[in-house]
């Protein structure tokens, strides 16, 4: 049973976050303190200054060599089942989308996990969940957000040879004479990807936390002091400003829910219930309910025994 103890440290963990994102919406929704290309302005501060060295700072604390690796490859395996189905239902249903496919599949399976995820997860199981969460989220940047990079251009690509095609065919010309290649190769919609990759700031990020987490780890020493600071008093303010850059954006827009009750709901939908049902498959898939049953009774059994003692 959920005692109210827990139900407090979790709100505790997120009031906080929720309140740098009622500031972002009240500066320019009530206040008018930002126009647009001031928020602009700090987004664009959030990505390449604030949030590289946030993720560098998490990232370069994991330890490689002690991983989960059961969790992560229930984590991979929960994705893959996400993307199949929605493959599928792309291809073989008649009401199938591939735009729709791929929101459905980020919205299920791509979470914000340094930003809530980690205050959230440590509020609920200490650094038990925090360090989760931390692994996860190397996999996410590393792996799945190239993957969902590619799916966008492909999407991008397949809009406009569509659209290229229509235009053809109301003109009556033969889009295959005007332009025998218009579909591109896996190499140049990877080039393009990995284009847009080598300018994220987060990619160099994620990527050099993890070397240094290696070597770190490999031959036990630690980051000097001065570098150490000089990262923390940037990494520090990351979850205020991305949940105050959020408000930016919400207050930006016409309504507070841009795309409407029904379509956030469905949203809701994907990531409260698809995404674990998702998760849970991969752990039993991976067979980790029974080490988590097994902790509860190691936990049970060394209770009783201090109660026997008492």
């Amino acid at each position: 049973m959920i005692a109210w103890e827990d139900v407090y440290k979790v709100v505790v963990a997120m009031v906080p976050l929720y309140a740098a994102l009622a500031l972002g919406y009240g500066s320019v929704r009530w206040w008018h303190m930002f126009k647009p290309d001031h928020c602009d302005a700090i987004n664009r501060f959030n990505c390449f200054f604030i949030m590289p060295f946030f993720t560098f700072e998490f990232t370069s604390h994991v330890n490689p060599y002690k991983m989960n690796y059961l969790f992560l490859g229930a984590d991979v395996i929960s994705k893959a089942i996400v993307g199949i189905v929605l493959g599928l239902w792309a291809n073989l249903s008649s009401k199938g989308n591939y735009d729709w496919s791929v929101t459905c599949f980020s919205l299920s399976s791509l979470n914000n996990t340094l930003v809530v995820g980690v205050p959230l997860l440590k509020a609920m199981y200490n650094e038990m969940g925090a360090n989760l969460v931390i692994q996860s989220s190397v996999i996410q940047s590393l792996l799945w957000f190239p993957t969902l990079l590619f799916l966008l251009e492909f999407r991008r690509t397949r809009s406009n040879t569509d659209t290229l095609e229509t235009s053809s065919i109301e003109m009556g010309r033969n889009i295959e004479d005007q332009n025998p290649n218009s579909s591109p190769s896996f190499l140049s919609l990877m080039k393009i990807v990995w284009s847009k990759l080598a300018k994220n700031p987060n990619s160099y990020a994620c990527f050099l936390g993890l070397i240094w987490a290696l070597l770190a780890n490999r031959w036990h020493f630690q980051m000097p002091s001065i570098l150490e600071g000089s990262i923390l008093i940037m990494s520090k303010a990351g979850s205020g400003v991305a949940m105050f850059t959020m408000g930016l954006f919400m207050a930006l827009q016409d309504k507070v829910i841009a795309c409407g009750v029904r379509l956030t709901l469905l949203g809701m939908v994907l990531r409260f219930v698809g995404g674990p049902i998702s998760m849970a498959i991969g752990c039993l898939a991976l067979r980790l309910h029974e080490v988590a049953e097994q902790i509860f009774l190691n936990l049970s059994t060394r209770h009783l025994k201090m109660l026997r003692l008492a």
